[in-house]
């Protein structure tokens, strides 16, 4: 996708939307649709839609601004595209910003999630952690804990990871790493939730890997050192937020570099024990 932001308002009228409850628990309707263009599946999502107000999150602009972190970071991710759109549902036209990416399973691929690929494969009494190690999927999931953590990503769910498997070629492959509307400041709809938020709080969360604290499960990455090729610097602010202005707040968008940058600090300190 060219351009990571459209903020020129596009009709998307014609998208007709599925609903898909949170299954992290937290409440809300989040709203998929999709289409085809030029040969190639798209597929679109909604933040957080209430059938008074309309679409009241923001986890649209959290995918673009970790699909850009993990660009920075070096990190495998599926592409986000954040578009400023027209939609219409049940009768009524709202105005709102929503989320495009592309298909990326290959061709003649299929997909499972990786809590149901678990199920019919692990031996009896392995881990979910060491389950993925003795596939082949270690460095992944080390370097998803790692990011989970700079985001505070409420919503690892096991359907979250997903096998991607090629029955006639015999492949199997983990999914580049996908779904963080659910992170950051998720949880803050007005200015004051924002300026009050505790950016370091270990918040709990649902992860199909290790305990429900991002924290915590810093401690399974065993040279976390390795991790992060890259690194962030205070420079980097600019490309997160860049053309951002119109879909979230001044006061939001330095709450979330906040967060960012001082979960990064933290995580490089923990490097250093």
């Amino acid at each position: 996708m060219d351009d990571k932001v459209i903020t020129a308002k596009q009709d998307l009228t014609y998208l007709l939307w599925s609903h898909a409850r949170n299954s992290s628990g937290t409440a809300g309707t989040f709203l998929k649709s999709q289409s085809t263009i030029d040969g190639r599946k798209i597929y679109y999502k909604l933040s957080n839609f209430d059938s008074e107000k309309g679409v009241v999150g923001h986890e649209c602009v959290n995918e673009i601004i970790v699909d850009r972190l993990l660009t920075i970071l070096g990190i495998e991710h599926l592409e986000y595209q954040l578009i400023h759109a027209d939609i219409e549902l049940e009768g009524r036209r709202y105005e709102t910003w929503l989320c495009a990416s592309a298909d990326f399973k290959a061709q003649g691929e299929s997909k499972v999630a990786l809590d149901d690929y678990y199920q019919i494969n692990a031996g009896k009494g392995i881990s979910h952690y060491e389950f993925c190690k003795e596939n082949g999927w270690q460095r992944y999931i080390d370097t998803m804990l790692a990011i989970d953590f700079l985001i505070l990503n409420r919503d690892r769910h096991g359907a979250n990871i997903e096998v991607l498997r090629n029955s006639r070629k015999h492949s199997l492959r983990i999914a580049p790493l996908f779904d963080h509307g659910l992170s950051l400041l998720c949880s803050c709809y007005s200015e004051e939730q924002i300026e009050k938020f505790d950016v370091m709080e270990d918040k709990p969360c649902q992860n199909f890997i290790g305990s429900r604290s991002t924290f915590d499960n810093l401690k399974l990455i065993k040279d976390k050192k390795s991790i992060f090729k890259k690194h962030l610097k205070e420079s980097d602010r600019n490309i997160l937020f860049k053309d951002l202005e119109e879909a979230i707040s001044n006061k939001h968008r330095d709450k979330i570099w906040e967060m960012i940058y001082s979960r990064w600090c933290k995580y490089e300190d923990l490097c250093d024990l």
